[in-house]
């Protein structure tokens, strides 16, 4: 509860991947209309740690942006893409695995 956001982050990322980060900017809000959760997405820079797994990982990669689409599901695809884009921060919905158009 005594966490802001930005440290909830860098805390998550090093548990999680073993990369110590460092926040730059909020890059998107992404709503999951079935579950009702929202998720603040932030753009990091490493600044050291050692790729590993967790419990709550089970791959550390590292992609380029044309990589992201085959890797991954569009609702977390489109994050990544997001961030890598300058006029973000983006506000989308999805169901949990699609995007859902706009109104």
């Amino acid at each position: 509860m005594d966490e802001r956001p930005e440290d909830g982050v860098i805390r998550e990322v090093l548990e999680e991947t073993g990369i110590s980060v460092s926040v730059e900017r909020l890059t998107g809000v992404y709503k999951n209309m079935s579950r009702g959760v929202v998720a603040l997405v932030f753009l990091c820079r490493p600044v050291g740690g050692q790729e590993e797994t967790s419990a709550e990982s089970t791959a550390v990669e590292w992609l380029l942006p044309h990589e992201v689409q085959t890797t991954m599901t569009e609702v977390y695809a489109v994050r990544v893409l997001d961030a890598l884009d300058s006029s973000a921060p983006h506000v989308r919905s999805h169901d949990g695995r699609h995007l859902l158009e706009s109104a």
